[in-house]
């Protein structure tokens, strides 16, 4: 089954994106729009949202430094070490966002209280970097990804803009997941926070 399914992707790679960026769309704002039944998530407590803010936190530090030394990696023509730290970042990007859904459907948001002004309007500008690069990376990292699947090293190199599209995936990426510990770091650990409901309360 996944000959075929391989097959067509490589074949058929933008509209293969277009499909997955429309189910991940789809999937974020059904969540954040209540469209998804709530019994899809399992109520969580206050302790527990910041169980998994802290769990989040952790698998994006390690996606960052995983997609840091792909990068490096690939300029130093490490090929395999390459597609194998870029999987597992993408890997521990899906784990995030099953986390992240769950927490925001089964629990709800923490708000940032008591910074001043500066530091508040530093991070909502951070949190609206980390929100967009997310929601306007997802193309592009799906795009470098289901070419880095279906190629060869030298098929990527030669006959496919994967390089290019790789750069501009990897650097957005990086730019957004830092962006998101950080304000994480300032939220969680420099000032003071509110619980804000979530959509299955």
């Amino acid at each position: 089954m996944l000959d075929p399914l391989r097959s067509r992707a490589r074949d058929r790679p933008l509209a293969t994106v277009a499909v997955l960026s429309v189910l991940g769309y789809a999937l974020v704002i059904g969540t954040f729009a209540g469209a998804i039944p709530a019994a899809a998530f399992p109520d969580l407590t206050n302790a527990q949202v910041n169980l998994f803010s802290h769990a989040i936190a952790a698998i994006n530090t390690t996606a960052t430094l995983l997609l840091v030394f792909g990068w490096k990696w690939i300029r130093d023509g490490k090929v395999e070490k390459h597609r194998k730290a870029m999987g597992s970042a993408f890997g521990l990007i899906m784990v995030f966002l099953v986390l992240y859904l769950w927490k925001i459907g089964g629990g709800g948001t923490k708000e940032l209280v008591g910074a001043p002004d500066p530091v508040y309007y530093a991070y909502l500008l951070m949190l609206a970097i980390h929100i967009i690069l997310s929601v306007v990376a997802v193309p592009v990292v799906l795009y470098a990804l289901v070419l880095g699947l279906t190629h060869t090293p030298r098929e990527l190199r030669e006959e496919t803009p994967h390089r290019k599209v790789g750069r501009i995936a990897a650097g957005s990426w990086i730019l957004s997941l830092s962006m998101g510990v950080l304000t994480y770091v300032i939220l969680n650990w420099i000032y003071s926070y509110e619980f804000a409901a979530g959509t299955g309360m």
